[in-house]
């Protein structure tokens, strides 16, 4: 059954709409407008979470609507509901219209179509009994407390998601995408005396619940998150000041993603808030970096079928041997910048309005041996994973901060250090690459990213690579 044939027995089926006045309706409302469309979802999620070896909290919640955008120019109007009925969409037709009345505009081109499907469209939750989970969860909670006699805390969370959308445009061009995604998440608590440190592990993707109830897969789960901790445990107070950092592969490219992801959107560049605002096609970062954005990779927490446009996603190069060439465009943004969607146009739901927004950010492998990279650095610090971060998208200033890094003493690895954040700036930062590995790793499938309010699944990715100078806070005295 195609998606559009799946998503019409949610919307029109069992729903009290007809898919006819429906879109007559949605072609009222649009004309005049440049852009714009209704669109639908339907979205199933569960959560369990497991602390204290029991069962803290589990909820499954179900939410469906729609929202109805028109577009006028820079200006668009909004509306949603979580009624599915007609008449709360002619009450939203009647709210959006005034964004374009007397406007006179053309609507713009549909997106193009896709047969491609990039994950199953199974549902996750329902695949899985209810008692496999939390069986599961205590599981892992067992196992984590015996493997150590240090360990004190073991935490764990499992969650799942179906989403079913529809997007319903002027002139009856429609689109539709089914999307499972399902997390696991694992922290382990050590401690030696008054002396307490943690670790973590998560990962998933748009996937079902198989792969991450797995013995293998969990065991391993629970395993780094341990190492993690006890690598912490022992660790001394970091040094401050500036020096060269080499970062690891796959998940510090959070650190792009914030520093310099951000201030490739559209709107930030169409508004010239971004750092990188009329910089296109000028030198930006060192030579042998380039960045993508990839929202075609299989089963991946941040890929997508179809944007929330219904545009079609793909690969996107942002920066390609140093130099910028690209931006992520939603389709205002892009009209306005007579530039193409890259089918970045994202939600969080029903309830909010599409932006430009990252999928996959990724900076391409290079052709230096890690171990090489490692051997340069006289005195440094080697970061392999981030907690939270902030930057500020007009000066393009960021902090972030280390849940696992090492010295680095003469090429090799030293002690773990604690208390240690990186302050730079991501235009900046990214001149100052002078290595780049030939490890490039996707993150497991855990990221989520906020903007203006709203949180949209991601993944990032990256090779090891040595930046030649960054200011380090620590905490050594």
């Amino acid at each position: 059954m195609s998606h559009i044939a799946a998503t019409d027995d949610l919307f029109f089926n069992r729903a009290e709409l007809d898919l006819t006045r429906t879109q007559d309706l949605v072609d009222e409302a649009l004309r005049g407008a440049d852009d714009g469309e209704l669109y639908l979802e339907y979205c199933q999620s569960e959560s369990l979470s497991y602390d204290d070896s029991r069962l803290k909290s589990a909820s499954f919640d179900t939410a469906q609507g729609f929202g109805l955008r028109s577009v006028a120019g820079d200006a668009a109007g909004y509306a949603h509901a979580s009624e599915l009925s007609e008449a709360a969409i002619r009450r939203a037709a009647e709210t959006v219209r005034a964004v374009n009345a007397g406007h006179g505009g053309v609507m713009a081109a549909t997106p193009p179509g896709t047969n491609r499907s990039l994950y199953s469209d199974l549902n996750p939750l329902s695949t899985v009994p209810f008692e496999t989970k939390v069986k599961l969860l205590a599981e892992i909670d067992a196992y984590g407390r015996g493997l150590d006699p240090r360990v004190r805390q073991v935490s764990a969370s499992l969650a799942g998601e179906w989403q079913a959308v529809q997007i319903l445009r002027a002139g009856g061009a429609r689109s539709a995408d089914i999307r499972p995604l399902v997390r696991l998440s694992v922290s382990v608590v050590v401690g030696e005396g008054d002396n307490l440190e943690s670790g973590s592990y998560g990962g998933g993707g748009r996937i079902a619940y198989d792969t991450l109830i797995d013995p293998a897969y969990w065991h391993g789960a629970v395993d780094e998150a341990l190492r993690q901790a006890l690598v912490n445990l022992g660790s001394v107070p970091a040094p401050a000041g500036e020096m060269p950092v080499v970062l690891g592969p796959g998940w510090p490219g959070i650190l792009l993603h914030e520093a310099i992801g951000h201030g490739l959107e559209g709107d930030f560049n169409r508004k010239k808030t971004s750092a990188f605002a009329d910089l296109m096609g000028k030198r930006v970062a060192a030579p042998g970096v380039t960045v993508v954005d990839d929202g075609t990779l299989a089963d991946r927490r941040g890929s997508l079928t179809i944007d929330d446009e219904g545009t079609p996603s793909q690969c996107t190069t942002l920066i390609e041997d140093g130099k910028l060439v690209g931006y992520m465009q939603d389709r205002q943004n892009a009209r306005l910048m007579g530039m193409k969607p890259t089918g970045n146009g994202r939600r969080q739901s029903y309830a909010h309005i599409p932006m430009p927004r990252m999928t996959n950010t990724c900076m391409m492998a290079g052709d230096k041996d890690p171990a090489e990279i490692l051997a340069t650095v006289k005195n440094g610090i080697y970061a392999v994973n981030f907690g939270g971060g902030q930057v500020d998208i007009t000066s393009g200033k960021f902090v972030f901060s280390c849940t696992e890094a090492y010295m680095v003493e003469d090429g090799k690895l030293g002690p773990a250090v604690k208390g240690a954040t990186l302050i730079g700036n991501g235009p900046d930062v990214l001149t100052k690459v002078s290595m780049v590995g030939n490890d490039m790793k996707l993150d497991n499938g855990i990221g989520t990213c906020g903007k203006e309010g709203q949180g949209v699944p991601v993944g990032v990715g990256q090779p090891s690579l040595l930046i030649d100078n960054l200011t380090v806070g620590g905490t050594a005295a």
